[in-house]
């Protein structure tokens, strides 16, 4: 039985999973302050590699249409999935 459902992709952030805003602030400052613990500790390769994370983690989520994902979120909760 074909599904309509689309299947997210590796680094795909627009899920359900993220509608609370909160968890997408948290998911953009763990690794923005994570890298600021590598730059203090002297390893600027893991802080960039951080920084990199949060910062595509920001931009997926300032471009991710949330109007979408929370309809199709509604949509299977009421189909019951």
């Amino acid at each position: 039985m074909p599904s309509d459902r689309r299947k997210p992709g590796f680094f795909d952030l627009a899920v359900p999973f993220f509608l609370p805003k909160w968890r997408r602030v948290v998911t953009v400052a763990v690794p923005l302050l994570w890298a600021m613990v590598e730059f203090a500790g002297g390893a600027p390769f893991w802080a960039l590699v951080f920084l990199a994370l949060a910062g595509t983690a920001l931009w997926k989520f300032v471009t991710a249409d949330w109007a979408a994902v929370a309809a199709e979120a509604e949509q299977d909760a009421k189909r019951g999935r």
